[in-house]
């Protein structure tokens, strides 16, 4: 599975990347049919937040790497690269600028609700896998 990320650059910009999630655990449910999963991982704290409708805010930081899941609205973000992206509901991506100037995010349209669920601090992104 592919998904975006940003990290921040050697420079202290910050820029988009496109990784892929292994998908390749398999497990058969109670119907016979063969679920392919990824790794999982325990995140160390879960939540869900409201972003006001016109949410613009400026140059930040992510306070932790962590994937976020878009659950309804849609947000954007710039990249100090001047790159732009947006995500809708079910989009998920993963903000990872801990450091560096960091991304501006804004909502566009209306509110969005979006579930944070960050990565532990082991957590290898080439593996997807904590350890």
């Amino acid at each position: 599975m592919k998904i975006t990320r940003f990290v921040a650059t050697a420079a202290g910009g910050s820029q988009f990347e496109e990784i892929d999630i292994p998908i390749t655990n398999e497990r058969q449910d109670a119907e016979g049919h063969t679920l392919l999963l990824s790794n999982t991982y325990t995140s160390p704290g879960v939540c869900f937040v409201d972003l006001p409708e016109g949410l613009n805010q400026d140059w930040h930081q992510a306070p932790t790497r962590q994937v976020v899941v878009v659950l309804s609205g849609t947000l954007e973000v710039t990249t100090t690269d001047n790159q732009v992206r947006q995500w809708s509901t079910g989009e998920a991506f993963i903000a990872a600028d801990v450091t560096g100037q960091g991304h501006k995010t804004r909502t566009l349209g209306g509110p969005a609700r979006v579930m944070f669920a960050p990565l532990p601090e082991n957590f290898s992104m080439e593996n997807w896998s904590a350890g």
